[in-house]
């Protein structure tokens, strides 16, 4: 009997342990962005909140495209919203670029636009990249006003004026009650 009450179990990941790895992320995320840049914690407290995503692009010759899961943090009511997002573009190269992204909300509008799904990124602009030791990253950060862009790699803290034809949007499972 036991035996086949132990066959029946599904080995599914439920809704919790999938939030928990959207959750794990974050934290792992915001610690390296906070060993590149110390003062990012800080910053983070006094902002309107903030959105760390796990992505991965690739790029094949003139095509293009990338997908992640993420989460958004409102600091004025501590409430965490499950996000999803995805792109693609075109332009020469070839590669995959396994990165992390967090999106500052300098501001209440911007913050909630981008919970309403109703933003988008623009044309890509990569400014500088690190790779080891060498390169550095021009501060790190891109400040757009209402937003201000850090992209994490496994090569090191990049700036990125944008993510290039990134569409971002709710994860309807994930924020299910």
């Amino acid at each position: 009997m036991f035996m086949s009450m132990v066959g029946c179990q599904s080995n599914a990941i439920t809704l919790a342990e999938k939030r928990q790895v959207v959750q794990d992320m974050r934290k792992e995320s915001l610690a390296m962005f906070a060993k590149q840049r110390p003062a990012i914690e800080a910053r983070l407290k006094q902002t309107e909140g903030y959105a760390v995503f796990s992505n991965v692009g690739v790029q094949v010759f003139l095509l293009g495209g990338e997908g992640g899961r993420g989460v958004v943090r409102d600091n004025k009511n501590g409430k965490d919203t499950y996000m999803k997002m995805g792109g693609g573009n075109v332009g020469l190269g070839v590669g995959v670029k396994d990165y992390r992204a967090l999106i500052v909300f300098n501001n209440r509008a911007a913050l909630d636009k981008f919970l309403a799904g109703k933003w988008q990124f623009g044309a890509e602009a990569d400014a500088a990249a690190k790779s080891g030791a060498k390169g550095g990253a021009a501060g790190g950060e891109a400040v757009a006003h209402d937003y201000d862009v850090y992209i994490f790699t496994d090569a090191g803290l990049m700036l990125s004026a944008t993510l290039g034809g990134t569409k971002f949007w709710l994860d309807d499972e994930l924020n299910q009650q």
